[in-house]
């Protein structure tokens, strides 16, 4: 799974489009991620990923239609939007796909406001794109976490 990024394609979908075999593979990324790999017994699945306003991008390798990374984006009731379940495969790691994948939904997001619950220790990567904490570290399955706002 050692592919460059120019040889990756950033995949956008509203959830009503995904296709079933989507869907299985980026919640399959996502269970790897966070539920495996960070020993978290939670529920994955919560009932956001097909609400109309939901919106799934990922990047996948090309020979393989395999996502390599993932993220989603919430529309929220106030207007605003959420991102969240940012996630990398552990052997895609260090290319620059969640940069990528953040681009490409900060650009959806445009001028609305956006928040998202960061794990602690790559606070400084979302502070990097304009996002400041707000409010107190909490736990989170065990995990630290810092909520984060983008104003527009």
């Amino acid at each position: 799974m050692r592919t460059p990024q120019h040889h990756a394609t950033l995949r956008r979908q509203w959830s009503a489009d995904l296709t079933p075999d989507q869907l299985y593979r980026v919640l399959r990324l996502r269970v790897e991620v966070f539920v495996v790999e960070q020993n978290c017994c939670y529920p994955e699945l919560d009932g956001r990923d097909l609400e109309p306003g939901t919106r799934h991008l990922w990047v996948e390798a090309e020979d393989s239609a395999e996502p390599l990374a993932y993220l989603r984006l919430l529309e929220e009731p106030d207007g605003g939007f959420r991102i969240g379940r940012v996630c990398t495969a552990r052997a895609a790691r260090g290319r620059g796909y969640s940069r990528r994948l953040l681009e490409a939904a900060l650009a959806e997001v445009g001028r609305a406001g956006c928040v998202l619950d960061a794990q602690t220790y790559v606070a400084d990567f979302y502070a990097g794109f304009g996002f400041v904490p707000e409010g107190e570290e909490f736990m989170d399955d065990g995990i630290p976490h810092l909520r984060m706002r983008r104003s527009p």
